[in-house]
């Protein structure tokens, strides 16, 4: 009769907590991908203007760069640098991202992102 109710108790737990579990392993999968852009959007802050542009800034010009960079590495024949776990996501980050701000620099607002 215990053993029975051991197990009645063990399954709703499963039951209970699976949920809390996808969700949780969701949210790392997340966290990364968002630490790797900060990284990424720092580090072409401290290349244009000698810091970082705050943690959201940080967050922001790494996600975009991230895009930018996806595309123009992909455009040169250069995208499987990308493929490179950490250090490739990061080093398209920071070249899009630094490709982002020249280039809006060059199209008409000289002093954006300084």
């Amino acid at each position: 009769m215990a053993a029975v109710i051991v197990i009645v108790m063990v399954i709703a737990a499963l039951v209970l907590l699976g949920p809390v579990l996808h969700l949780a392993v969701g949210l790392v999968g997340l966290i990364i991908p968002v630490l790797l852009w900060m990284v990424a959007g720092m580090l072409a802050g401290r290349l244009l203007r000698g810091r970082g542009y705050g943690p959201v800034g940080d967050v922001v010009l790494g996600l975009v760069g991230g895009i930018v960079g996806s595309i123009i590495l992909g455009a040169l024949g250069l995208g499987g640098i990308g493929q490179l776990w950490l250090v490739g996501n990061v080093v398209v980050g920071v070249v899009g991202a630094v490709l982002l701000v020249w280039g809006i620099r060059f199209v008409g607002n000289s002093n954006f992102a300084r």
